[in-house]
């Protein structure tokens, strides 16, 4: 269904208009450049941003031999400057991981366009119809890891979603974000909408920006969030660490539990989705072994408590305190086990990150308030962490998970790429007549199904 876009392309005109012209600040100039783009791209059809997107995913691939080439130009000095495993493991973009991040770019274009949705019609008197409807949050700044497939993701996410992005990507993999960025900007109509940040100065920058940014996404560690957090009066969304916990029920069928806990631990050990705690039900202590015997047997370093390493001591190392709550972003695991659920929801909220949580049980009710106690972005029942994902939820792609719970929370695609206006549609209704003593009652009906776009179609 197209999209009203006229008011909003009025409103683009007269805000892009009172923008300063010129900026003798680098970084000032980058931010107001995306903000003239991002109020241009909030009154583009739904089909220009679809067209932009897909000249996005055309673009990468014709250019996949040399962003690849930067790649392992970022890998080769990345090694020699001795990069931790699991940054080395995000940096590394083969051609199937583009290949698949080029199939979620385009699948955005066939999902309904974000924008102009009416979430809620109301007749406030007759003739007076209110409507609030969904729009673009603005220009928003992500400042990612080593993570390279993030600088397509987020670009292609923020466009089709009306908005403009600021990114900076780890130096590590500068060549290959400049590579990808060069490629994006030179295939859509808004290049502008898309502008890479150079260093930590620009980032520091960025956050003074508050008239120009309109959100900070900060991806790493929760001390990286907390310190974006301190800096700055944009609203931030924080995708802080990623620690996730598996929890095996007493009730949990054994036949189950060895599969989910090694794809939740060694499917992509160094993702914020992967499991780093594993607590296992005192009633159900006899798997402790079956479960350690495999993941030794797959290369993972267990740190078990002491009342865990009691079933399976010769396989375990002794866990440090500081183990339990540690994102450890490789093949190490920490082990313990609990008197029950109440105790293992107690740990989990203590420990976690409220990232994604898991419960292996087959008692629905156990599982029922496993679900409603742990306070986390998701919380799966018999399934893998590593589900925690946008692209598997079919969002498409995500700017990130948030661990928030303010705005958007979980993984967060398009939808959380947007917030509402109201608008108010009438026949030379004036608010005078509804006050005072003869003030006319409102009748504040619903209207189930009209829509915005219903009383001005774009047609376009």
């Amino acid at each position: 269904m197209s999209r009203a876009r006229s008011a909003r392309g009025e409103e683009a005109r007269l805000e892009v208009a009172a923008l300063p012209m010129k900026s003798m600040d680098p970084v000032r100039e980058k931010a107001e450049r995306a903000r003239a783009a991002a109020l241009r791209l909030q009154a583009a059809s739904n089909s220009e941003r679809v067209r932009g997107v897909l000249a996005m995913a055309d673009a990468l691939e014709r250019a996949a031999s040399r962003i690849l080439a930067a790649n392992e130009e970022d890998l080769a000095e990345a090694r020699a400057t001795g990069l931790a495993a699991p940054l080395l493991s995000r940096l590394k973009l083969t051609p199937e991981k583009l290949r698949l991040t080029l199939d979620g770019v385009r699948s955005l274009a066939r999902m309904e366009d974000p924008l102009g949705r009416t979430l809620r019609s109301t007749l406030l008197d007759d003739g007076l119809r209110l409507y609030q409807v969904t729009v673009p949050l603005g220009v928003v700044a992500c400042v990612f890891e080593s993570r390279p497939d993030a600088s397509i993701q987020i670009p292609a996410l923020t466009y089709r979603s009306g908005n403009a992005a600021l990114l900076k990507g780890g130096r590590e993999a500068d060549r290959t974000n400049r590579a990808i960025v060069e490629a994006l900007r030179a295939a859509v109509p808004e290049p502008d909408a898309v502008q890479l940040l150079e260093g930590r100065a620009e980032v520091e920058a960025v956050l003074a920006l508050d008239a120009l940014v309109d959100l900070v996404i900060p991806r790493g560690s929760s001390e990286f969030v907390r310190h974006v957090m301190s800096r700055t009066r944009i609203p931030v969304l924080g995708h802080a660490a990623g620690v996730c916990h598996v929890y095996v029920h007493a009730s949990a069928d054994p036949a189950k539990v060895v599969p989910l806990v090694l794809d939740a631990k060694t499917d992509n050990p160094s993702a914020c989705n992967a499991a780093e705690t594993l607590l296992v039900d005192r009633a159900a202590a006899h798997l402790v072994r079956p479960i350690v015997e495999a993941l030794a047997k797959a290369g993972v370093e267990v740190r078990a408590s002491e009342r865990a390493r009691g079933h399976a001591a010769e396989l375990a190392k002794p866990a440090a305190p500081e183990d339990f709550g540690a994102e450890f972003g490789d093949l190490t695991l920490a082990l313990d086990v609990v008197d029950g659920l109440e105790e293992a929801v107690a740990f989990v909220n203590r420990h976690g990150s409220r990232h994604t949580d898991v419960i292996v049980a087959e008692d629905r009710e156990a599982a029922r308030r496993f679900v409603a106690a742990v306070d986390s972005a998701g919380v799966f029942v018999n399934a893998s962490p590593r589900f925690a994902d946008g692209y598997r939820y079919g969002l498409g792609a995500e700017v990130g998970v948030s661990t928030s719970k303010l705005h958007a929370r979980g993984p967060v695609g398009m939808d959380g790429l947007t917030t509402t206006k109201w608008v108010l549609v009438g026949e030379g209704h004036v608010a005078g007549r509804y006050q005072g003593a003869a003030a006319k009652p409102f009748k504040h009906e619903p209207r189930p199904g009209a829509a915005w776009s219903d009383e001005f179609p774009d047609g376009r």
